[in-house]
């Protein structure tokens, strides 16, 4: 098996799995597109920052 056949299938499954997040999304009643998959995160930091309550 040459490495492009496995980086394609690689690729593929990522491809699908994106694909069938955002059909989940979809299903449940999400607004979703396969964009959405692609945005990158936030950290860990920037959200623990967004969610805490400022202290005294």
């Amino acid at each position: 098996m040459a490495p492009t056949d496995l980086q394609a299938k690689k690729a593929h499954a990522a491809s699908k799995r994106r694909s069938n997040y955002a059909a989940s999304l979809r299903l449940e009643g999400f607004a979703a597109s396969l964009e959405d998959a692609e945005k990158p995160l936030p950290s860990k930091e920037d959200v623990l920052k967004a969610y805490m309550k400022p202290t005294r």
